[in-house]
């Protein structure tokens, strides 16, 4: 009998295991099982790497359906995303993203759908990987400023969450419009014009302030 598995990641206090069930469950998923690794960051650690990482891929079997957030719940960088959803596909694994409700499905044997799949892949992966590295700059940033006047440099406090940060990002590298952003994140179009605008500087801004 196939089972849905969601795969979390839980490294800060707004990625909670129990929230992103919710979220999953919110967007029409039926969840059997959760497995979750806890403060294993995507930007070091290839996903078989992972704690809970390797039991995924000994759990999940020919027929299962695989639930994340997002494609960077998958993978460090572009090659890894990449590699690790063609070899869930490659197990008989459907693959299906929270965000957008995408579907990746190996058992499609028609060469142009196969084709829009991998370029879809490949697009979403690179994506992760340009969104990771953002990241590592603005926490670069974040350091950096501490180690100055970090109260005079913090400035004013952001008006939304990693979880609403990485949304906007995902949802804009789908084409989505602000104001579709803005209503799916509780945000203003000015927030999410600013996030769109330099994310960099917004993920500095969350680093800024995080712990307060």
């Amino acid at each position: 009998m196939s089972q849905t598995i969601l795969y979390a990641r839980v490294s800060t206090a707004d990625q909670n295991r129990d929230h992103q069930r919710t979220q999953a469950e919110a967007a029409g998923f039926d969840i059997d099982d959760v497995i979750a690794d806890h403060g294993v960051s995507r930007v070091s650690t290839k996903l078989a790497e992972r704690p809970e990482g390797k039991r995924l891929f000994d759990k999940l079997r020919r027929g299962d359906v695989l639930v994340v957030r997002w494609v960077d719940r998958l993978g460090r960088d572009y090659q890894d995303v990449t590699d690790t959803i063609r070899a869930f596909m490659r197990q008989g694994v459907v693959v299906r993203t929270v965000i957008n409700g995408m579907t990746f499905d190996g058992a499609t044997t028609d060469p142009m759908q196969e084709a829009v799949r991998d370029a879809l892949i490949a697009f979403m992966a690179a994506t992760a990987q340009a969104q990771a590295e953002a990241t590592k700059e603005a926490q670069k940033a974040g350091i950096a400023a501490a180690k100055g006047d970090p109260v005079k440099y913090r400035g004013k406090k952001p008006g939304y969450d990693l979880e609403a940060l990485n949304t906007v990002q995902n949802m804009a590298a789908m084409g989505k419009g602000t104001t579709t952003i803005a209503k799916a994140t509780g945000l203003s179009r000015q927030a999410v014009l600013r996030i769109k605008g330099d994310p960099a500087a917004a993920q500095a801004a969350l680093e800024r302030w995080a712990g307060t």
